[in-house]
C-alpha cells in the first residue's frame, strides 16, 4: 500500500461508518467504477481517507438529481492512485457549478412561468390563445414546450 500511514487506510467497515453508507453501497459504487479501493495482501478492500471526499461528492451530486453515470463522467478528471488536490476539486466543481447554474435557471423559469401558463399547448387557458395559437408549440414535440426552453418566436406560425 505504498507510503500511506496506517491511520490513512480504512477497512470497508470503517469507511462505510465514516461515510455514512452501507457496505453494500460502497461495493456498488466500486462495481460502477466510481471508487477504486486498494487491496490488502489478503484481498480485503482498503480505502484511503481521501476517498471519503469522493463518496461525499457522489452523495451530494445524487441529491441534486445526477445519475451515477453522470457522476462518473464528472469524476473522470480526478486522478486515480493519489489524493485529489484542491486544484483537482476546483476543476471538477467548475463543471458541476455550470451544470447547477443551468438547472437553477430552468427551475427559476419554471417558478416564474408556472403561475401564468404551463406552456403545454393545451389551449385550456385563454392566454394560450395569445401564446400558442393553433397549438403551434406542438411542432417542436410533446410536453411543455415553452417551459422546456422553446421560445414562441422560434416556432413558425401554422
Amino acid at each position: 500500500m505504498g507510503k500511506l500511514r496506517a491511520n490513512d487506510v480504512l477497512s470497508i467497515g470503517q469507511f462505510a461508518e465514516r461515510a455514512g453508507l452501507a457496505v453494500s453501497a460502497l461495493r456498488y459504487y466500486e462495481a460502477e467504477g466510481l471508487i477504486a479501493p486498494m487491496r490488502a495482501p489478503s484481498g480485503q478492500r482498503r480505502f484511503r481517507r481521501a476517498d471519503i471526499r469522493r463518496v461525499s461528492f457522489i452523495r451530494i451530486a445524487q441529491q441534486f438529481g445526477y445519475t451515477l453515470p453522470q457522476i462518473k463522467e464528472m469524476m473522470a478528471g480526478l486522478p486515480e492512485g493519489r489524493t485529489p488536490t484542491a486544484r483537482d476539486w476546483r476543476h471538477l466543481s467548475e463543471g458541476f457549478r455550470d451544470s447547477l447554474d443551468t438547472k437553477i435557471a430552468a427551475l427559476e423559469k419554471l417558478r416564474d412561468d408556472l403561475d401564468g401558463c404551463i406552456g403545454c399547448g393545451c389551449l385550456s387557458l385563454e392566454r394560450c390563445q395569445l401564446y400558442n395559437v393553433g397549438d403551434k408549440a406542438a411542432q417542436r414535440g410533446a410536453g411543455p414546450r415553452y417551459l422546456l426552453g422553446d421560445k414562441a418566436g422560434d416556432i413558425a406560425e401554422r
